[in-house]
Parts: structure tokens; sequence; C-alpha cells
């Protein structure tokens, strides 16, 4: 299973979201730039990191920026991610993107994804951009150096390459079948 590389073109998936409703990664495709996060409920680094997540779709929408979160850990051995807790969680949260549940984990596989939270930055022509952290402190959101996700998004919408390209996702491992 290797992950997608910087240059690989977006995989298509639909999923449910918490919305009830089905989410194609193609009813974005008039978006300037999507992120793609695997993500999950129980994960303390997902938890440390959401209100980041919510803050970058607040500040980025305006711009043509969509975020997806997608949770694909198994809900029978972590009932915190089962898809009644993620729409628990979105709701609870504030989600201001679509989270949506890879009940097979068929897209988080195609996907090479390793961690909750794992980011994949696509530009408007579905090309990967930028894989890896969100920013390099989970722990303190002040203490934070380098925005890897919010440098790739600023680059993108300006039409030129990530400063950083890739740098290590950091999180828990996805919770496989």
């Amino acid at each position: 299973m290797a992950n997608l590389k910087p240059g690989d073109r977006a995989i298509p998936f639909t999923l449910p979201g918490v919305d009830d409703k089905e989410h194609a990664l193609s009813d974005y495709a008039d978006k300037e730039a999507v992120v793609v996060i695997f993500s999950c409920n129980h994960c303390p680094y997902v938890q440390a990191w959401e209100d980041r997540m919510i803050q970058i779709q607040a500040d980025y929408a305006d711009k043509g920026v969509q975020l997806i979160a997608i949770s694909a850990n198994d809900a029978k051995k972590y009932p915190a991610d089962s898809f009644p807790k993620m729409k628990e969680r979105a709701r609870e949260k504030g989600f201001n993107f679509p989270y949506l549940y890879d009940e097979t984990q068929e897209v988080a596989r195609a996907y090479g994804a390793e961690r909750t939270p794992e980011v994949s930055l696509f530009d408007k022509a579905g090309v990967l951009r930028y894989h890896g952290a969100i920013d390099d402190n989970y722990e303190d959101p002040n203490a934070v150096r380098h925005h890897y996700l919010r440098d790739a998004l600023d680059a993108v919408l300006a039409g030129q390459d990530p400063p950083v390209q890739e740098t290590p996702p950091v999180g828990c491992t996805i919770k496989w079948k």
C-alpha cells in the first residue's frame, strides 16, 4: 500500500457523509483546491488539530478551498469512531466541512493513508501538491512554527509549488479491519 506522492492524481470516491448525503470527490471539481484529511473521532492527535481544521476551512472557503474529512477506522474495534458517533462529533464541534465514512476502508487503502489526521492537498486539476501533517505542533497551536497546510494552500492558490510538498503524517494509525 503506497501513499500517493506529490504529482499523483486524486482517486475518485463517493462516500456517505454525516449529513446523510452521498459526497463524491467530483462534487468539488469547481474548487481551486481540495484537502482530503483522513480523520476519526477518538484519536487525540485529530482532537488536537480539529479546531485548526475548522479554522482553515473558514479562512480559505472564500478562496475556493474545500476540506473533506474521511474516517476509515474499524468501528467494531473502536466504537467511538462509528457513523452515529461521527454525526455527534461533527455536530458538537460544528464541522464546516463534509465528514465522510469509509466503512469498507477502500478509499483509505487506495490513498495509502496510514494515520489520522493525514492530509492530501489537491489543486484544481486534481494533482496532489502536498501530503503530510497539518502543521508542526499538534499539542500547542501557539507554538506552531511551520504551517505546512496553510503554506501549501497559499502557494497552490498563487499558482506556485508549495515550499514543502511532503512531511511525515503525525497521528494515530488507521485502525484496519
